[in-house]
């Protein structure tokens, strides 16, 4: 063989060599049970980016194609409370202003009362009685005149309920409020009674109309919403139940959204109002609360601490969009908007150094199809929370494997149970995980996992990030 051609083939024989070394390098930079997961599963790799820190000591114990941006799903609430803490502060609480428009004598206020909101994400009906029990205490026990809202605290915009999957009267798509109230969603109680099906609302509003139409029939307990339709036809003032409900339930649960934001308010303060003995039968309007007038009760939230544990370990989506309008509100001046909230968020980023190479933040809960980040960036914000003095309560929001929140019913009966502080996500053809794990050896580690596939979502991600877990609970 010529010697030209003798160095052409030594050449090529060399570079494939270095080619098949490369990805030979690459199939095992991810650990094996991964690997096993995604090839039983025929996922590839490429649709997978992980990044995996030492929190103590900095070093990288695995990391792959962590720059390649993905919808994070609900873990892009992380970003959201931990700017929360950061320029709010753990203790911050949320108010809502009541006052008087009118004289109180012997019990009776001859006039109007107002309600203020100022964006409280957890004003569920219980709080609602803790709160009309305090304007009960003011001198307060019959309204003569109407219940006034003042919702401008925030500015939401044009909101189409329907825009995300269609679903407009599933919790997670309520639209945010200055004066939210009970996330705006009802409980609904079915249960078989004699030879028809009662309907139970939970909380009662005379302002809602249920038109209970549903069928009792013989069989086991099961079905898609155990045969229940739902349909309030364009009105949201009243529902309309109707279908096949199996015998064999003895009771099922279901929530959903009615009325507007105010409507709700006013139908939730006049039950309640009554139901605590007070006096009440005016109508609502929405006004604007006199700037040279103190309310005569103030009622505040839970600290910021105890709201975000709701938001990250039950991924509560209007909470964590509420805390985005609270951000563009308290830094901005009111009214808070989605696009102010988003701009607190960048500056903080580019003020702590952490400017993501690509990110979009939507609407801070996730729930979009549209939001972007990479696992390295989601990481730096981990190494960032970890050494703040609030890490504690940061760490504290997130959900224990095998424990509570969105991972109580994973991960039980193994080594994996309490082992591991994390936020979920999820989406269709979207799973993702990202917070803490501290492995056998004591080490901690800040983990994120970023998965983006064709029905990633119906179990193959979650079983990468068993797999993930398990490998790094040994390391």
């Amino acid at each position: 063989m010529p010697d030209c051609l003798r160095y052409l083939f030594a050449s090529l024989l060399m570079a494939l060599l270095v080619c098949h070394g490369a990805t030979q390098a690459a199939e095992e930079a991810l650990p094996a049970g991964v690997r096993s997961a995604l090839q039983v599963r025929q996922v590839p790799q490429e649709s997978l980016s992980v990044h995996i820190e030492d929190v103590d000591t900095g070093e990288v114990v695995l990391t792959w194609l962590p720059e390649e941006p993905r919808n994070p799903a609900s873990t892009m609430k992380l970003l959201t409370t931990l700017v929360a803490l950061d320029v709010l502060g753990p203790a911050y609480r949320w108010k809502t202003d009541i006052y008087a428009l009118g004289v109180i004598e012997d019990g009776i206020l001859d006039g109007d009362l107002l309600l203020k909101g100022y964006g409280d994400p957890f004003l569920v009906t219980e709080r609602v009685w803790q709160m009309l029990r305090g304007i009960r205490h003011s001198g307060i026990d019959n309204i003569a005149g109407d219940l006034l809202l003042d919702d401008s605290y925030f500015d939401i915009g044009e909101y189409d309920p329907a825009a995300f999957d269609k679903q407009p009267l599933r919790a997670y798509n309520v639209a945010p409020n200055a004066l939210l109230m009970n996330f705006k969603v009802v409980r609904y109680w079915f249960e078989p009674d004699g030879q028809s099906v009662a309907v139970r609302l939970d909380p009662q509003l005379g302002n809602l109309g249920v038109d209970n139409r549903l069928q009792l029939v013989p069989g086991y307990c099961g079905g898609y919403q155990r045969g229940i339709t739902v349909t309030n036809n364009g009105d949201n003032d009243h529902v309309t139940f109707s279908g096949r409900f199996p015998k064999g339930c003895k009771r099922y649960a279901m929530d959903r959204t009615v009325l507007s934001h105010n409507e709700f308010a006013y139908g939730l303060f006049s039950s309640l109002w009554r139901d605590s003995g007070g006096a009440f039968d005016g109508g609502w309007r929405k006004a604007v609360a006199p700037e040279d007038m103190e309310p005569v009760f103030t009622f505040e939230s839970p600290s910021l601490t105890e709201m975000i544990a709701s938001v990250n370990k039950h991924s509560n989506n209007v909470m964590a969009r509420q805390v985005l309008y609270t951000l563009a509100a308290e830094v901005l001046g009111p009214p808070g908007t989605e696009m102010g909230g988003r701009k607190v968020i960048g500056k903080w980023l580019s003020d702590n150094g952490l400017e993501p190479a690509e990110l979009a933040v939507a609407n801070g809960a996730g729930l979009s199809r549209e939001s972007r980040i990479t696992a390295v960036d989601m990481s730096s914000l981990l190494r960032f929370a970890w050494q703040q003095p609030y890490m504690p309560e940061y760490l504290a929001s997130m959900s224990l494997t095998g424990l509570d929140g969105t991972l109580s019913r994973r991960f039980r009966g193994g080594e994996l149970v309490g082992k591991a502080h994390l936020k979920t996500g999820s989406l269709d053809h979207v799973t993702a995980i990202a917070g803490y794990l501290q492995a056998r050896s004591g080490r901690r580690f800040s983990v994120v996992v970023l998965h983006n596939f064709e029905d990633i979502h119906r179990g193959p991600g979650e079983e990468v990030q068993e797999a993930l877990l398990r490998w790094l609970y040994e390391q």
